[in-house]
């Protein structure tokens, strides 16, 4: 099968945009019968109608949005790696970040702080699972992957892991259901607890810690979104292990208390880039160890 011809798909995006076939042919210094032929001859590669007139307008087919769309992509895709090629700055940078559906929205809108605002950028946010967002990674549609455990080193994928912060893990409440002074063993039997499943790290840390103080705590909620852990902790019905960055707001307001700080638990947050060649400007920017105080890379 012979390849695509960019030319066509060019001239083709070009009277996509304006509509006309008269006027791009006048813009690009083409007959109309040169430039007819040239989306003939795409139509032909593809197999199937661009366009329909109607009257004396043009319009796409189905078949031509769908390669509209893609070439709206390409197109950009090239203009953007010239322009990190040349490293301009004259043109406005994408900056695509992939985040764990389950992340702190806090530590998301922290780690982007440097980057928000500039209207030189473009952020591309996406979410996801690890391994989805690992594999857009891969295939250089995604520049970083935010995650709170670092992937298993593997010797074919070039993957560098950035460990960003750690951020310790507390009993979360109302006032109410903290106030008064306690043993921490004695708050975990008196109170029903809001829980991450069983395969976070925090829920392995907060199993062996119960096990060490010998409670069996009452789980009223298993959640694997630390947002909705803290609409839950909010709504009062228990307590919720989590690090006190998801519920800053509401510990700002009053509405949650931080309780005990819970010993050896915490979690980890981790940037994970490709080793590239060209690897995008805006990544150093956000991975910086002054950004958010965190160490060195660790290769994988």
């Amino acid at each position: 099968m012979s390849s695509l011809n960019y030319n066509h798909l060019r001239y083709f995006w070009a009277v996509a945009h304006d509509g006309n076939l008269t006027r791009t042919a006048e813009r690009l210094n083409l007959t109309q019968s040169a430039l007819s032929v040239q989306i003939r001859k795409l139509e032909q590669r593809l197999g199937h109608p661009l366009f329909e007139r109607r009257g004396r307008q043009l319009h796409l087919t189905e078949a031509g949005q769908i390669v509209l769309d893609h070439a709206d992509a390409i197109f950009a895709t090239g203009e953007e790696m010239l322009g990190t090629l040349r490293q301009t700055g004259d043109t406005r940078q994408a900056l695509r970040v992939g985040s764990l559906a389950t992340l702190s929205r806090n530590f998301q809108m922290e780690f982007l702080r440097p980057v928000l605002g500039r209207t030189d950028i473009d952020l591309i946010l996406r979410s996801g699972s690890a391994g989805e967002l690992l594999r857009a990674l891969e295939a250089l549609n995604l520049d970083v992957v935010l995650l709170n455990q670092a992937p298993t080193a593997d010797a074919l994928r070039p993957l560098v892991t950035h460990r960003l912060a750690e951020r310790s893990v507390s009993l979360v409440g109302t006032p109410d259901r903290l106030a008064g002074g306690t043993t921490l063993a004695e708050r975990l039997r008196r109170h029903p607890m809001i829980l991450p499943t069983v395969d976070s790290s925090i829920r392995i840390g907060f199993d062996a810690l119960a096990d060490q103080l010998g409670v069996r705590p009452q789980i009223i909620a298993e959640v694997e979104d630390m947002a909705m852990m803290r609409l839950l902790a909010r709504e009062d019905i228990g307590l919720a292990v989590l690090p006190p960055i998801v519920v800053k707001d509401e510990i700002a307001t009053g509405a949650l208390v931080e309780g005990e700080k819970l010993p050896s638990i915490a979690e980890a947050f981790h940037a994970v880039t490709m080793a590239r060649r060209f690897p995008n400007p805006l990544v150093r920017l956000l991975i910086q160890p002054s950004a958010l105080d965190g160490p060195e890379p660790i290769p994988l």
